[in-house]
């Protein structure tokens, strides 16, 4: 029996992104404007496929062909006739839509790895049934070969992304280990080149290593990303010039020109169509210095972004509440977009809740950065059964559902404008120049002077490699929670008295039931975690545990199935109290180890509640399995395609099922499906002997 974990449930959720209404009370050029965009994010999205594994894009092709040639319908007949039966049938459209939500054969919310429930002979039995297979039995055969054993391979090292011995990557070459990664990111910061899109490969020259630095652009390669920025349907300068850089980017592999895009994207202030593009999240860069491809257009939900927009303007008297000293923030704030969108298209591995862009250090230090909230997303992902309610008290449940949307749109709201927005980075320019006084600035958590910071090129990613996603999403976090106890912040979002006090206590019980939940991303066996979310609120858990006092429960249960069962209480008579000092003095400490760049503290301070172990006053080795036991598989979104008819764009919906998801893909490529897939396959082919 293969563990539940490395296959997808028949019973997955699947909703439909819906953006239809806000779609239609688009003006004509902004319907073209949104359309060209989508395609661009699409194609560009097809990237994470070989972002991700040796064998993803082989497996996409392989589904792609299938798919193009009968319909999930009329491949069930096929099915039939040979042996495989409808729960199994059902399991194959799972894995193949799994495949096209995560543009890859591993979780994005995880990086695991995922294979099709269904035995490895029925499935190549239905491939050969199929009709593509018919047409084409030559390629087919050869394209099934070069993929089927890593499509069913559990090997230890293939069930999870890593680096080394770790797991499987495709940002470096097979034979790179974390100390190459090292050596590859000090010889770009002395060359001031970012990683953020590259990928690093090392080859033996005559005994000696030499290793390529290899950056995507479509002059080497094929690429039908920057044709789709038009700029005839832009609303503004900002745009076109934004769309013209963009296009420079992606042609010669420029970030450079990315970053000034992204500087006339900060400038497009409330723009009906939002959209951002590009090598953005470093989450699966197993040093973290390295961005996924991902893009997103949507459109901007008014009534919504009013509430952002209030929070943005009460920004200047809410920083100052953060506990950290003056000195430690950023010296002005400068006041972002916080918009809440509906999303039309969201091309990439995942689809977050909330973003905060762009991720280059200097100019959200400097220049301003944009907050969205995924207005739509948040309205399905989060939407939960009691039934499926695992871990809390029965009494906490019922008011858990009624408050989970309204608490994380606080807490979405906060990450996002006042965490990942907050904060100084002290930095000593190539010139010599500091951006502090070193004679004042004292640290205080030694009381000493500040001694140590961020030089020439080094960034957060760059000096704090592996952990700074996790920690800095950590962070965010934190901010969250400490600010939503400020009713001023509650009435924003239109939160009074009870209400009120309902929403903060659901918020904080979500994140240390989400810290519980978090226990899934963590692999015993190479002591490593998987989901840079999941950890932070796994350390908060533990912070929250440690202050003590009653705050949180944390006790190991039998279930009514008999099973291995956990609950979790939160007194909400000391969140204000116990909780609010806990998370104020732990916050501290993360903002200052993160602005003096103190990697050795960081590290040590983050590890230490990273831990997973069974010797303290809980059991998280055991409570690991039973939260695997009782673990509910994350849903999956269909979304929308957009066509041009004549002078107009028509929005193409599909079905809330496995089917429909994959109808959209096979649908969303078929103007130059084989053109495309032909050149997918190429990449991979050039690559394969890197991965050996």
């Amino acid at each position: 029996m293969v563990d539940s974990q490395y296959y997808l449930p028949n019973e997955i959720g699947v909703a439909s992104l819906d953006c239809s209404e806000a779609f239609r009370l688009l003006s004509p050029q902004e319907k073209m404007y949104a359309h060209y965009l989508s395609r661009a994010a699409w194609y560009g999205g097809l990237a994470v496929l070989l972002q991700t594994s040796p064998e993803s894009a082989d497996i996409f092709v392989l589904l792609q062909r299938i798919f193009r040639k009968q319909t999930p319908a009329q491949l069930e007949q096929v099915a039939t006739t040979t042996g495989i039966s409808s729960e199994e049938y059902q399991a194959f459209l799972v894995y193949a839509a799994g495949l096209y939500a995560n543009m890859g054969n591993y979780k994005s919310f995880g990086d695991t790895k995922f294979i099709p429930n269904l035995p490895k002979d029925k499935l190549k039995a239905l491939v050969k049934a199929s009709q593509a297979f018919q047409d084409q039995p030559t390629e087919m055969e050869a394209l099934w070969d070069s993929c089927s054993c890593l499509l069913y391979s559990l090997e230890d090292r293939q069930k999870q992304l890593g680096l080394g011995d770790k797991g499987i990557t495709t940002y470096f070459s097979g034979n790179c280990s974390l100390e190459d990664a090292e050596m590859a990111q000090k010889f770009l910061d002395s060359k001031k080149l970012s990683a953020y899109n590259t990928r690093l490969f090392k080859r033996d020259n005559g005994g000696k290593a030499c290793y390529e630095v290899r950056l995507a652009s479509a002059v080497s390669c094929n690429s039908s990303v920057s044709k789709y920025f038009t700029q005839a349907y832009a609303a503004n300068e900002n745009q076109r010039k934004m769309l013209e850089e963009y296009s420079r980017s992606f042609t010669f592999g420029s970030v450079d020109a990315h970053k000034e895009g992204s500087r006339y994207w900060i400038k497009d202030k409330g723009p009906i169509v939002e959209s951002y593009i590009g090598f953005i999240e470093s989450y699966r860069d197993p040093f973290g210095s390295r961005g996924e491809f991902e893009g997103f257009i949507a459109v901007v939900n008014k009534a919504m972004s009013e509430r952002f927009a209030k929070l943005v303007s009460s920004a200047e008297v809410l920083l100052p509440e953060l506990p950290w000293p003056r000195e430690f923030e950023k010296d002005t704030f400068l006041k972002p977009d916080f918009t809440s969108l509906d999303v039309l298209t969201f091309a990439g591995s995942g689809i977050p809740a909330g973003i905060n862009i762009p991720n280059y250090d200097d100019i959200r230090q400097s220049e301003g950065f944009k907050n969205v909230s995924l207005g739509n997303v948040l309205a399905v992902a989060y939407a939960t059964q009691k039934d499926k309610l695992t871990f809390l008290q029965e009494e906490d449940k019922d008011l858990f559902i009624k408050w989970k949307g309204p608490s994380f749109e606080v807490q979405v709201g906060l990450h996002e404008l006042l965490g990942h927005g907050s904060g100084k980075l002290f930095v000593q320019d190539d010139m010599g120049k500091f951006n502090f006084d070193q004679s004042k600035v004292t640290n205080p958590e030694t009381g000493e002077p500040v001694s140590s910071w961020y030089r020439g090129s080094e960034t957060w990613d760059s000096k704090f490699s592996t952990i700074a996603s996790s920690y800095e999403e950590c962070r965010a976090e934190c901010v969250g929670l400490y600010l939503c106890l400020i009713k001023q912040v509650l009435s924003i979002f239109g939160h009074e008295g009870q209400d009120a006090e309902d929403v903060v206590y659901v918020n904080w019980l979500s994140m240390v039931r989400a810290g519980l939940l978090g226990l899934e991303f963590y692999t015993a066996e190479s002591k490593s975690w998987r989901q840079a979310h999941m950890q932070a609120r796994f350390v908060i858990l533990r912070v929250l545990l440690e202050a003590g006092e009653g705050l949180v429960g944390l006790e190991e249960v039998t279930g009514q199935d008999g099973k291995p069962d956990a609950r979790i209480t939160l007194d909400r008579s000391k969140i204000h109290t116990v909780g609010k000092n806990a998370i104020h003095r732990f916050l501290c400490k993360l903002q200052v180890l993160k602005a003096t760049a103190d990697v050795e503290g960081g590290r040590a301070l983050y590890d230490l509640y990273s831990t997973v172990d069974d010797g303290s006053a809980h059991n998280f080795v055991r409570l690991r399995e039973t939260v695997l036991l009782r673990k509910e598989a994350r849903k999956m979104f269909v979304q929308a395609n957009t066509r041009v008819s004549g002078d107009s764009v028509e929005l193409v919906d599909y079905e809330s099922s496995a089917a429909g998801l994959i109808r959209s893909f096979t649908e969303r490529f078929q103007d130059d499906a084989e053109q495309l897939e032909a050149d997918l396959l190429e990449l991979c082919k050039r690559d394969a002997p890197c991965w050996c």
